[in-house]
């Protein structure tokens, strides 16, 4: 997969930053789910009978500028958003289509000259606090330990053997359901970008009973995670020196249009779309935070 050359600097430092923002940022997170609407689950969103583990069922942008990144998601997705408090602290719901898919919070800014922006997915586990030991025991780390939410369930954050962040949720309420298809401008699909495909999978395998399904990527091997239906993928990190993370895409008509507009609108394309990746079908891109999402056309 053609990407460029991204070097790491303050490594050290960069990722404690990461741990500082993800811990307070994390608590407005969770903190405004509970808070979004007066009746949980927000109404018009339809719950699944059965608890879906294995579903990544809420991402969260963290980011040290939400008023920056608010009209680039807007005029890119044509999202829309509404403004809580979260134990003191702003939290802004994301709308797609009318309905309730993430949410945007502050998280200040610790190194100078480096932004720490990036998006936080949510994943529906069996049981948070078991997760979070199995989290520990495989070499993780946890950020936010397991807490209860109001009206809500519970939650933790984590740093999974790789290094990526996590955030683990048992929603009392019950998963929002699978729908027939995704919609266009919502969250389509969630890829770990790592430095060893393998042991992540065998990792989340166990952490959440997955079902590991190998298949190659162009040149890499891809790792679907399967339980019931695909629900995510892990491949080998396509650009030098990026921390390993969760990546989440969103579902565009056109990739290349979508980049194009993301451009325009100050954010950066750092892979465009190209014949040669998954048939021109995707884009990676970085929002004016420095944000990376992925931009993709669902065949």
């Amino acid at each position: 997969m053609p990407a460029p050359r991204v070097i790491e600097e303050n490594g050290l430092q960069r990722r404690a930053a990461l741990r500082m923002m993800l811990a307070v940022g994390a608590v407005a997170i969770v903190a405004g789910c509970a808070t979004s609407t007066t009746t949980l689950p927000p109404a018009g969103m339809a719950i699944s009978k059965t608890p879906l583990v294995g579903k990544f069922v809420w991402r969260d942008l963290m980011t040290d500028d939400p008023a920056l990144v608010k009209p680039f998601y807007a005029g890119l997705f044509g999202w829309e958003y509404e403004e809580r408090i979260a134990h003191g602290r702003p939290y802004t719901l994301v709308k797609s289509g009318g309905q309730y898919i993430g949410g945007i919070a502050k998280a200040t800014r610790q190194v100078p000259d480096q932004p720490n922006s990036q998006w936080l997915s949510f994943l529906s586990v069996a049981d948070v606090d078991k997760a979070e030991q199995q989290t520990r025991a495989a070499g993780g780390k946890v950020l936010l330990t397991a807490f209860d939410l109001p009206k809500l369930g519970r939650a933790a954050v984590v740093l999974d053997p790789q290094g990526a962040p996590l955030g683990l949720i048992r929603a009392s309420f019950g998963d929002p359901a699978d729908a027939p298809q995704p919609s266009l401008h919502s969250f389509l699909w969630t890829e770990e970008l790592v430095s060893d495909p393998h042991a992540a999978a065998q990792f989340y395998a166990a952490l959440a009973g997955y079902e590991v399904i190998p298949q190659v990527d162009g040149e890499r091997p891809y790792l679907l995670l399967k339980r019931d239906r695909n629900r995510a993928a892990i491949m080998r990190t396509p650009i030098e020196g990026m921390p390993p993370r969760w990546l989440v895409s969103v579902r565009v008509a056109d990739p290349v249009v979508s980049a194009q507009r993301a451009k325009q609108l100050g954010g950066k394309v750092l892979v465009a779309p190209h014949p040669d990746v998954r048939d021109g079908t995707v884009a990676l891109i970085a929002d004016p935070s420095g944000a990376l999402i992925a931009l993709q056309k669902w065949k």
